[in-house]
């Protein structure tokens, strides 16, 4: 009788215990599918970092990408410093080159909705010795969207500058009086002079020095305290050597450093690459600018350009009819190669960036894109 007692008591204990183990059986096969899926997909990024140092010969690489708020992977590779065996990290500080440039749109939209900056007044507005133009004045709006005619630089020599320009003024006095290479608003000619007068704007309109605004409006906001603006031989300490790739030769040697002065809004910053990816989420998150203000950056401004079209800051990676759904910008200069892409609708970020100019960094981010989308790696 006790013995059967016990067998009823056993079966329904059995029947309780039976849904709450196939319960945790599932949850614990959904947890071994996603930590397998994660690290699959991990080793593929893996991979294609390895490919940025063996094939694009970067000295030193690093990059990331997150999904829906979340950093997925991060890594670096090669070296900050070959010449003293010093490994990057992801700690690294290096350039991030032209990436500066949606950042400085970012501040510019801040400002117009503020009510303090005005796209389509002339910028004549915020600097009145700017010279004006026979017809069509330059505004905010053209500078924005690389319409507005400014060439950019000279030649080497001014691209490749040694010279410190302690202001943006200074800096916008080098080029101002050039002759425009058409009436605003007619044509797209990309220029980081152009921005370099946006900086002079934001800071006429905001009452404070450029570097000022950014830290505390964007850099702050966004959680970024690795970023900044570059000093001239600094020797900043955890900041990655600049090296550049000869192509030819398939190789890469020690880059002389140049000075950034003269483009600090259009490409004057250092960065790293957790900053980086917290930018991307501070933009997809409108913690700097409105999504309304956003969804007009991502619009077409750019005019007849149409492969990559350009918006405000940034250039817009998807063809017709859906331009804008892949925003992001590339970074060119002595000791930077980098690329960013963000896509809003999925809040995913890829970001890759290198200590070697001249290394083609593109198709990699592409891939790691590709992986926070979920979305197998095209060879």
């Amino acid at each position: 009788m006790n013995s059967g007692v016990g067998l009823h008591q056993v079966s329904r204990f059995e029947k309780l215990l039976k849904p709450k183990i196939m319960k945790q059986f599932v949850q614990l096969s959904i947890l071994l599918v996603t930590y397998f899926s994660i690290a699959q997909q991990n080793s593929e990024a893996e991979k294609v970092l390895e490919k940025v140092i063996s094939e694009s010969k970067a000295v030193g690489a690093v990059a990331g990408y997150m999904k829906k708020d979340s950093i997925v992977w991060v890594g670096a590779l090669g070296y900050a410093d070959k010449e003293n065996g010093i490994l990057f990290s992801v700690t690294t500080k290096l350039r991030m080159g032209s990436i500066a440039k949606p950042m400085t749109a970012m501040a510019a939209m801040q400002l117009v909705e503020a009510g303090k900056l005005d796209l389509d007044v002339p910028i004549q507005t915020y600097i009145p010795n700017f010279p004006k133009h026979s017809k069509t004045q330059i505004t905010a709006r053209h500078l924005l969207s690389h319409t507005s005619g400014i060439d950019g630089y000279k030649d080497g020599k001014e691209s490749n500058t040694k010279t410190q320009y302690t202001s943006l003024d200074l800096a916008m006095n080098l080029f101002k009086n050039r002759k425009l290479l058409f009436e605003p608003g007619t044509r797209y000619n990309y220029t980081t002079y152009g921005y370099t007068v946006l900086g002079v704007i934001i800071e006429r309109a905001s009452g404070m020095s450029y570097e000022d605004y950014m830290q505390t409006h964007i850099w702050d906001k966004a959680g970024m305290g690795n970023t900044g603006v570059e000093v001239f031989e600094s020797g900043e300490k955890g900041k990655s050597v600049l090296y550049h790739s000869n192509k030819g030769k398939g190789k890469s040697k020690r880059a002389t450093e140049n000075n950034l002065s003269n483009r600090i809004p259009g490409g004057g910053f250092y960065t790293t690459v957790g900053d980086m990816l917290k930018f991307g989420k501070a933009v997809l998150n409108h913690k700097l600018v409105k999504k309304e203000t956003l969804d007009v950056m991502r619009e077409h401004h750019s005019l007849e350009k149409e492969n990559n079209a350009y918006g405000f800051g940034w250039f817009l990676y998807n063809p017709k009819p859906n331009e804008g759904e892949i925003i992001g910008h590339p970074g060119a200069q002595i000791g930077c190669s980098s690329q960013l892409f963000l896509v809003p609708k999925t809040k995913s970020v890829a970001v890759v960036l290198t200590n070697t100019s001249r290394v083609e960094v593109g198709p990699a981010t592409n891939d790691l894109l590709r992986l926070s989308l979920g979305k197998p790696i095209l060879d």
